[in-house]
This record gives C-alpha cells, structure tokens and sequence, in this order.
C-alpha cells in the first residue's frame, strides 16, 4: 500500500489466470461476490462496461447504512486496463492487469483531486484498509473459482 500525494495505490499478485482475473472484474455476478470491505455486501444495479457506460452499485454496511456508488468507465483494454470515474467522492480509479506466467498481477490506484481529500476519506471512510480488504476479498474469491 502506497499513499503518495492524492493518489493511494496497491498492488498484488493473484494465484489465478488473467482471464479468470478479469472476468471477475466485468462480470457483476462475480463482483458482487467479493467487492467492498470485510462485511459489507453489494448490489449492483447497472454495469454497462463498455467505454462511457455507467455503473451504480450500492453498498451495505454490517450496521445497515447504504452507501450508493456512481461511476463511469473512461478507459477500457480487454485483458490489460479498466479506469473509471467514481463519483462523490470524486476520484479516478485506474486497474492494469498483468499476466505473470499462470498468475496476474493487479495494480490499483486512485487518485483523488487533491491530497486534502485522499486523507479526508482515509480518516472518515479507511480506505486504506478497505482497499486491501477488497484485494483479499477477490484472493478468496479467486480460490473458491479453481
């Protein structure tokens, strides 16, 4: 984990084929398996995954709070790159896919419009620490898939 002016960024290497990895990335019925923090749950109402889709997903918090999401998808390259734009907070979220052997490696960043605010939702929502929770989530995922 790298926290780096008003970018935070990680990245990990998955036990799992690139394609498998991706799928489970532009697919909502393997999203919703394991997207958001230990203990939050997801409904996705619209993933249109192509370049200027839309995608609307709510998640629910262990104590019951909804938190909708909005994003549009900007950049997309099959096998390699999804970016899209989330919306309140603002932030651009940037995923590259990269094959290494029989096991992938992601690297996600997000960067926020200034370092006031990446640290504004480091301290209010721990974004930090759900970032890395969402990357265990899909290793445990991707273990169930084999």
């Amino acid at each position: 984990m790298e926290v780096e002016g008003r970018q935070l960024k990680m990245a990990r290497i998955f036990k799992a084929p690139i394609e498998l990895v991706w799928e489970t990335w532009t697919k909502p019925e393997h999203l919703v398996k394991w997207w958001g923090p230990n203990g939050f749950t997801t409904t996705i109402h619209k993933m249109d995954f192509q370049e200027g889709g839309e995608w609307k997903l709510t998640m629910h918090g262990p104590d019951g709070t909804n938190y909708p999401n909005k994003s549009i998808y900007k950049e997309i390259i099959p096998l390699k790159k999804i970016e899209f734009e989330h919306f309140n907070p603002h932030f651009i979220t940037t995923v590259l896919f990269t094959a290494k052997g029989q096991d992938t490696q992601i690297d996600w960043s997000m960067l926020f419009d200034t370092p006031e605010m990446l640290e504004t939702v480091i301290k209010a929502h721990k974004a930090d620490e759900g970032l890395k929770q969402n990357l265990e989530k899909l290793s445990n995922y991707l273990k169930s898939k084999k």
